[in-house]
């Protein structure tokens, strides 16, 4: 008897691997993780399947790995696939597509012909952002009813005041070169006049050579004592980072969401980002229309510079967007709302 002729909620979520690995923190993996949960307390059967290998670039093995476990599901299952694993397989979505219900969960674009014949595959898709779902409907010709947002959610947090000076920066990203850092260290050099602390909580192992030359580039620049590349933080760890922080500032070259940017909003932090992406649907605006924060152009340090020059050196824009950002904090849909999606296209999809 399948899951839908029982009537019961039940839905297999195939995951990457290394969802739990507290070296490797990842949006996308805190997303899932959420989702899965929040499912759960809304009385959904949830069957995890974490598929091991080396999404996204998985080895034969692996990719058999993932063949033989959808095909090991019963008829008309309700699937929720990471487009981690989903959008670079498609030789195991496209045998199954006609016999389960595929969901593809897509947190970050390929953009390529592989993930097209994925999508084709699926019943439907799930973007992480309205970014995300423009951009997989213009690239690869989707129908509009097949393609959802379910934005992330954000947990509550204590709202955290603020130093008169501002002067304490926080980046939270993988230190990887999509992330800016580079960009980042650029611009702090440009406002070396000025004091400030920088603190870098992010994976270390993405990319090691590129980390070496940031080092390289700080040592350089002067900077060695006022950046740190502290590596990944989770849980306490994170939030008392957060709580230590004046300003957010993500130098992202591309972002589909920018789930740091909610995280920091929840505390009533101002946030200093690039308009790449989905960065600004994140950033999003208080009730009264004011962003509670400063875009600037992704790649542009000078421009980057301007912004942080005008936050340290200006305590009355420094006070606005506190404000803004307050106000906010108090709008911000949580991670129930998230599921709740979630789960409507879930069900949509038995139909």
């Amino acid at each position: 008897m399948t899951a839908r002729a029982a009537g019961v909620a039940e839905v297999h979520v195939v995951l990457p691997g290394d969802i739990d690995d507290p070296a490797a923190p990842s949006g996308g993996n805190h997303y899932d993780r959420r989702i899965c949960r929040g499912l759960a307390d809304a009385g959904w059967r949830v069957h995890e399947h974490a598929v091991p290998g080396g999404w996204p670039a998985p080895a034969p093995a692996e990719r058999a790995d993932l063949a033989a476990r959808l095909a090991a599901l019963p008829d008309r299952a309700v699937v929720l696939l990471d487009g981690l694993v989903a959008s670079v397989a498609p030789e195991a979505l496209e045998p199954q597509a006609r016999r389960l219900r595929l969901v593809v969960l897509v947190h970050l674009p390929r953009g390529d012909s592989t993930e097209a014949r994925a999508l084709a595959a699926a019943t439907a898709v799930v973007a992480t952002s309205g970014w995300t779902r423009r951009r997989l409907r213009e690239r690869y010709g989707l129908p509009a009813d097949r393609v959802h947002v379910a934005t992330p959610g954000v947990d509550p947090a204590p709202p955290v005041p603020g130093s008169p000076a501002g002067n304490r920066l926080l980046c939270v990203a993988a230190v990887a070169p999509h992330k800016g850092h580079d960009v980042l260290l650029a611009a702090l050099a440009a406002v070396a006049d000025l004091p400030w602390r920088c603190r870098c909580v992010g994976a270390l192992t993405r990319d090691p050579a590129y980390v070496d030359r940031l080092r390289r580039q700080a040592a350089g620049s002067g900077l060695a004592g006022r950046v740190e590349l502290v590596g990944p933080r989770t849980g306490v760890d994170l939030a008392a980072a957060y709580a230590a922080a004046d300003l957010l500032v993500l130098a992202s070259r591309g972002e589909t969401y920018g789930m740091v940017v909610t995280e920091a909003l929840a505390r009533g932090t101002p946030v200093l980002a690039t308009d790449a992406g989905g960065l600004p649907d994140a950033l999003g605006r208080a009730p009264g229309g004011e962003r509670p924060g400063l875009l600037v152009p992704p790649d542009d340090p000078a421009a980057l510079a301007g912004a942080l020059r005008a936050w340290l050196g200006d305590p009355g824009l420094r006070e606005r967007l506190r404000r803004a950002a307050r106000a906010r904090r108090d709008n911000l849909a949580d991670w129930a709302a998230t599921a709740a999606t979630l789960a409507a296209v879930l069900r949509g999809v038995t139909a």
